[in-house]
């Protein structure tokens, strides 16, 4: 146990930010570097050693939590690394990104604020890059079979990442033009900045990884053919289908869908560009969706020098405190301000979209909406409502509804889908065709990091088992596993 009484001799702190006016001169990461470390060895004690370790409830990976908490205390850095990568492939995404579900389940979190277990997870990653104790785990000998994963996500690179340790030779296809999916070109670089995940890929090519930029699967190589050259595929290609919003108006210049403005200003980043083809400068900015993806437009609008930024939302505001229905340990639905709320705009809830009002020239120039209320579990539009608001860039950010459609990829495998759009598979996360396997948002619908990087391993696992008979691949969770689910 880290320290008997640390929960009752320390507060929490998190990671301090650095100031708005700084940050938004700039696109790196949002907090101030190093801050972490003078306080981790203190915030790891108030980890309780609980009986019963709610935590690994709450992660799906199974983070192995009040051990590198104790670690962390004691700074025996590179122990507590080792204990964090037995589970995560990629703490460094993970203690970023993640919403920390985790923190949610910690016994503490009862009637006290929870173990800053997201911030001790990124300061043992940071230390171990820092110390080389993150090095390359080449497998000791090949197993002479070939794997393709599709899509280098967080699903795909820890299906990639742990079927290469174990002696198969694989290769990564990745549509876009750089490896790391929507972690590359979804994230904003002051979320993650890039290179974290450019150092990655050096680990995973140094130990074997190959990987192949530029090449859609069931585009540029038909899906068939993939499956000829490889003894097994995983797929692992998200759920990149938007939701739209199909009111009046829809059609006009300056209505994007978020994964259509976000990539941009991360090219920019990575210096394909000097400005971003579609930019906030100077116009009146609104995101509709509440979520992160929402969030990320907020701030990217924010540091591209937006006039105005609304954010609205079609459901009420979330309580501050845990609804009776969401009670300890679930994962509750709470009012959140992110580090991109924090720099401005004005968040609006329970309106919706009626219609979009151009100019001359189709540019939209306004948005209409309406209040909403839930009237016998129903939104119902509230009578005298309606107003309208300035909106020279729209972003939809409502979500995902399921894997691309449109370039052949279910089709040519000829992929059974489940009731809710997704690729159907087992427990062993195979599909209908032997030798093909799926994982991530693909196989789960839109969900969190964690959840990917969970559900790449477990993959990884059925896959050799698949190509060997037997796997010693741990299995963190199965399809059919729905209790864990948030």
């Amino acid at each position: 146990m880290a320290d008997p009484k640390g929960f009752l001799n320390h507060g929490r702190e998190v990671a301090k930010s650095r100031p708005v006016d700084v940050r938004l001169k700039d696109w790196n990461e949002v907090y101030v570097p190093g801050s972490l470390l003078p306080i981790i060895s203190k915030q790891a004690s108030r980890c309780m050693d609980c009986g019963i370790p709610f935590c690994h409830n709450g992660c799906p990976l199974g983070n192995l939590i009040p051990e590198w908490n104790d670690y962390a205390y004691r700074e025996d850095w590179s122990a507590a690394q080792e204990r964090l990568h037995a589970t995560n492939n990629f703490p460094e995404f993970t203690g970023r990104l993640c919403p920390a579900p985790c923190e949610s389940a910690c016994v503490l979190g009862i009637n006290q604020p929870a173990v800053t277990i997201k911030n001790v997870e990124v300061s043992i990653i940071d230390k171990a890059w820092e110390t080389g104790d993150v090095a390359p785990q080449a497998p000791e000998r090949l197993s002479g079979k070939t794997v393709a994963v599709v899509g280098s996500g967080p699903a795909g690179l820890a299906a990639a990442q742990q079927l290469t340790r174990a002696g198969h030779t694989v290769a990564v296809y990745e549509r876009a033009d750089r490896v790391g999916g929507l972690l590359r070109y979804g994230i904003p670089e002051f979320k993650m900045e890039k290179r974290h995940i450019n150092r990655r890929i050096e680990q995973m090519r140094a130990e074997g990884t190959r990987f192949r930029t530029g090449i859609e699967i069931g585009r540029d190589l038909k899906s068939t053919d993939l499956k000829k050259r490889y003894d097994a595929v995983v797929l692992a290609v998200g759920a990149t289908t938007a939701r739209d919003l199909p009111v009046p108006g829809r059609e006009l210049q300056g209505i994007y869908q978020a994964m259509e403005y976000l990539p941009l200003a991360n090219k920019v980043q990575e210096g394909d560009y000097v400005t971003a083809p579609i930019t906030a400068e100077g116009k009146h900015v609104v995101v509709i969706g509440g979520g992160d993806t929402g969030a990320d437009c907020v701030g990217t609008a924010h540091r591209q020098g937006a006039a105005s930024v609304t954010q609205l939302e079609i459901m009420p505001r979330p309580g501050e405190e845990r609804a009776p229905h969401q009670p300890w340990p679930t994962f509750p639905m709470l009012y959140k301000v992110t580090s991109a709320h924090e720099e401005g705009g004005e968040r609006v809830y329970s309106v919706s979209t009626t219609h979009f009002e151009g100019d001359e020239d189709g540019n939209v120039q306004w948005l209409h909406l309406v209040e909403v209320e839930f009237v016998d579990g129903k939104l119902t539009q509230k009578p005298g409502t309606e107003r309208k608001i300035p909106a020279q860039l729209v972003t939809l950010a409502m979500g995902f509804t399921g894997t691309d459609r449109d370039n052949g990829l279910v089709e040519q495998f000829a992929l059974d889908l489940d009731e809710r759009g997704n690729i159907a598979r087992d427990a062993d996360f195979q599909t209908n065709v032997p030798g093909v396997f799926v994982a991530g948002d693909a196989g789960r619908g839109q969900s969190l990091i964690v959840w990917a990087i969970a559900e790449g391993r477990s993959a990884a696992r059925g896959v050799d088992r698949f190509l060997t008979g037997a796997s010693d691949l741990p299995a963190p969770i199965r399809p059919t596993d729905r209790a864990l689910m948030v």
